[in-house]
């Protein structure tokens, strides 16, 4: 069983990118994540995570057809 939830290392390790790339992406809003515990630490489910990439598909697709490469 895959755990629900995500911390941003985590989160990091699957995009691979930096932390504080998705401490970023968390803290602008474009990855939605939950703060739990005194600490507030972050979470981000996994389910969250997977409509991001399809989202940020959707959108490279989209400007990859309104940005042609030309040779």
């Amino acid at each position: 069983m895959t755990a629900r939830f995500l911390l941003l290392s985590d989160v990091a390790a699957e995009l691979n990118v930096s932390d504080s790339q998705v401490y970023h992406l968390v803290r602008s809003g474009e990855l939605p994540a939950i703060k739990i515990g005194g600490r507030g630490q972050w979470r981000v489910e996994r389910a969250k995570l997977e409509e991001f990439i399809q989202r940020m598909y959707a959108e490279t697709a989209e400007w990859v057809q309104e940005n042609p490469l030309v040779e």
